[in-house]
């Protein structure tokens, strides 16, 4: 798929991963919809993208909640006539205290989000491009996925979720709609440097890690969900994307 003329809907745009794709999208000529929970930060995500002279419009919206997703993909439609590519990519970790240490509640909004956001987001999805005859779905999952987190099972079993999801929306290939996902590793963002710990710097538990590991940069997973959009034949593929580590061979 190209992306000129395209709408994209980008969740979690507000930062991170969620800026980079949504940036991406519209340098390569796609519309976007920049979803976030924070409104300032997908205001902030906007403006940069109209000040690359790109097309922008902003929705404020909770990916748990289902009448949250139904308004942004109706606000798109009613901006833009409908969406193209839909890019699932809001998502949580659990943070301090480890597990099992930390709230019920947290789990369950882990749980909601990472989840039930993605799920709802696909669904939802599905329906909309059928009504373009087609288009594009890419959930963003986490090499968390492929094994045990024993820092943070919850969100573990929640990015295996989206893998599961990816790998059964398959068939819709004959409706002309496919489904990916990205795998990143641990990645430059918020997410990783703040909100691991107490919300102003990573957890400490995360020192040992850092300095033996080179992140990902957000522009480094953008890249490759642009690969997936415009890649024809990427159906169900679930797109591993690996850290470095100091001891690897150069």
């Amino acid at each position: 798929m190209q992306l000129a003329g395209k709408v994209a809907l980008v969740t979690g745009a507000g930062a991170g991963i969620g800026r980079a794709s949504a940036e991406a999208f519209a340098a390569g000529g796609a519309s976007v919809v920049v979803v976030d929970l924070d409104e300032a930060a997908a205001i902030v995500t906007a403006q940069r993208i109209r000040a690359a002279e790109g097309v922008a419009v902003t929705v404020q919206a909770d990916v748990s909640l289902a009448a949250d997703v139904r308004r942004m993909f109706d606000e798109a439609t009613r901006i833009f006539g409908g969406v193209d590519i839909v890019h699932n990519n809001a998502g949580l970790i659990s943070g301090e205290p480890l597990w099992p240490d930390g709230s019920l509640e947290r789990v369950a909004a882990v749980i909601a989000v990472n989840l039930g956001g993605v799920a709802m987001g696909t669904q939802q999805g599905i329906v909309e491009l059928r009504k373009r005859g087609g288009g594009v779905i890419i959930n963003t999952a986490s090499v968390a996925a492929l094994g045990p987190l024993p820092s943070d099972p919850v969100y573990s079993a929640t990015k295996a979720g989206v893998v599961r999801i990816v790998e059964s929306c398959v068939g819709f290939a004959g409706e002309g709609i496919r489904v990916n996902a990205v795998l990143p590793g641990m990645v430059d963002t918020d997410m990783t440097m703040k909100h691991t710990g107490d919300g102003t710097r990573p957890a400490a538990w995360l020192g040992p890690v850092l300095a033996s590991t080179q992140l990902l940069g957000p522009a480094e997973i953008a890249a490759v969900v642009l690969e997936l959009v415009r890649d024809d034949t990427a159906v169900g593929e679930c797109r591993v994307i690996r850290n470095r580590y100091a001891n690897d061979p150069a």
